[in-house]
């Protein structure tokens, strides 16, 4: 008889034990919120799977066979190839789980060459188990990293510029809504890329992930008063107030700060 819940150790461990006797399966470890230490009760199971590359979808099948072993399978959903990172990917959530513990599993290729190992940007992997030792740190070119944020920068300096008659012509025009989905576009994306390329350029392409954790809590307060809008007459306030914060953090941005957060920080 099954289990009326089902908890993120059970799903765990039922799929590692299922897949680590496998020959055409050489690594099983998880990401997302376990690479950070901050799983909690609200954290899904991000897994990654390494197989040999003629194996893909038999690991599919192997995988939604064991969790129907734990638990009927409420919803499946399989992303559409090829994917926008190369390797195939699924999710499903389980009828005897907390909806919160869906998994997220991304099943790679042993050929692959980014597995999303490198440290630095998705964290140290909880590994349970590697036959072929791939699960390393995957080094990045730090003087490189840095020349792409510098040129990063000059492409938000020009956008931000460019676009934020976007949002005051949909306002002048009394299109509230539209006004509203310009502006997180093309005013509040782009200043809080800019601000984490100050605080912590390694994550500076997770927008809002993360950024109780990464941000310092002044910046997040006020990032949170320029999302939560009420009205247009305060949309217009917030993007003319998240104008003049971007303009005064590109004229602040040190490069050389910069730089030794990029090449002296550890993992």
């Amino acid at each position: 008889m099954k289990k009326t819940e089902v908890e993120r150790s059970d799903i765990v461990a039922t799929l590692v034990q299922a897949l680590k006797p496998l020959d055409s399966i050489h690594a099983v470890w998880e990401g997302g919120a376990a690479s950070f230490n901050r799983v909690d009760e609200w954290s899904d199971i991000d897994l990654y799977v390494v197989c040999d590359d003629e194996h893909v979808e038999d690991t599919f099948v192997i995988m939604e066979q064991t969790l129907g072993t734990i638990s009927e399978i409420e919803l499946k959903f399989r992303l559409p190839e090829p994917t926008w990172h190369g390797h195939s990917q699924a999710f499903w959530r389980l009828k005897n789980a907390s909806p919160f513990l869906f998994l997220d599993i991304a099943v790679m290729k042993k050929s692959s060459q980014d597995k999303f190992l490198q440290y630095h940007i998705h964290g140290r992997p909880l590994v349970h188990f590697d036959k072929i030792g791939i699960v390393k740190d995957d080094p990045i070119d730090r003087a490189d990293y840095f020349q792409r944020i510098k040129a990063r920068l000059d492409t938000l300096k020009t956008n931000f510029e460019l676009f934020q008659v976007l949002v005051l012509k949909e306002l002048n025009r009394g299109n509230d809504i539209e006004a509203l989905s310009y502006y997180l576009s093309y005013t509040y994306r782009p200043l809080v890329e800019l601000l984490r390329i100050k605080h912590c350029p390694w994550h500076h392409r997770f927008f809002t992930t993360y950024i109780y954790y990464e941000m310092p809590s002044e910046i997040v307060s006020r990032l949170h008063h320029l999302y939560f809008i009420a009205n247009a007459e305060a949309l217009r306030k917030c993007r003319e107030e998240a104008a003049m914060w971007f303009w005064e953090t590109v004229k602040g941005i040190d490069y050389e700060q910069m730089r030794r957060k990029i090449f002296e920080s550890e993992e």
